[in-house]
C-alpha cells in the first residue's frame, strides 16, 4: 500500500473484490444487504480490497474467515486479450488504477502467470504512451481511444513524458537561438 494520504492508493483500496465466507457470521448480513441476518458460509459478498484482504489473511481456527477471488479486471477474459494485443484494451474501462490494484491483489495470491502477463503489458502499453507524448498529432489522431484508455498510472506517465518532451523542446530552441 502506498502513503497514508496518497488518494490514487485509497481509491484502490476501495476497489470490491468478490469473496466467499468460509463461516457463518451472525448479524453481519448487512453487508449483503440482508440487515439484522446473518452470513452464511459460501456466500459471495464483494468486499472493499482493504477489508477483504485483511479478513482472508485473519484466520479463526484453522480457516480463513473469507476466500478472496481475483477482480473481474483480471479474469481470463481480459488477460487473453492482454496478451494478444495490449495496446487495445481499455484498462481504464477495467478499473480506474487498473495496475494499483493488481499489484495489490497480486500481493495476496500468487499468480506468477498474471504478474508475467501485466509486466510485458506495461511495457507494450508504456513505449506506445511515449510515441503519443512525444508526437501530437498521435494523440490528436488515432491515438484518441488508447489515451481515453490508460489507467491512472499510465495517465501520469503520459503526463511525465509529455512535459519531458516538451521542455526538451524549449531547451532546444533556447540552444538555436544563442548559436
Amino acid at each position: 500500500m502506498g502513503s497514508y494520504y496518497n488518494i490514487d492508493a485509497i481509491l484502490t483500496d476501495a476497489q470490491k473484490l468478490p469473496c466467499t465466507f468460509e463461516l457463518d457470521v451472525p448479524g453481519l448480513g448487512f453487508i449483503d444487504g440482508n440487515a439484522g441476518a446473518d452470513i452464511k458460509k459460501g456466500s459471495q459478498v464483494s468486499l472493499p480490497l482493504w477489508l477483504g484482504g485483511y479478513l482472508a489473511i485473519q484466520p479463526i481456527g484453522p480457516s480463513p474467515i473469507v476466500n478472496l477471488d481475483l477482480p473481474a479486471c483480471l479474469d481470463t477474459r481480459v488477460l487473453n486479450a492482454l496478451k494478444a494485443d495490449p495496446k487495445t484494451v481499455d484498462l481504464r474501462a477495467q478499473a480506474a488504477h487498473f495496475y494499483e490494484l493488481a499489484a495489490r491483489t497480486l500481493d495476496l495470491f500468487e499468480e506468477d502467470e498474471i504478474v508475467d502477463i501485466l509486466s510485458e503489458t506495461f511495457k507494450k502499453r508504456a513505449g506506445e504512451i511515449a510515441d503519443h507524448a512525444h508526437n501530437a498529432q498521435g494523440a490528436l489522431g488515432e491515438g484518441v481511444d488508447f489515451l481515453r484508455g490508460l489507467d491512472e498510472m499510465e495517465r501520469q506517465l503520459f503526463r511525465a513524458a509529455h512535459d519531458s518532451s516538451k521542455m526538451m523542446r524549449l531547451w532546444m530552441g533556447d540552444l538555436k537561438k544563442k548559436a
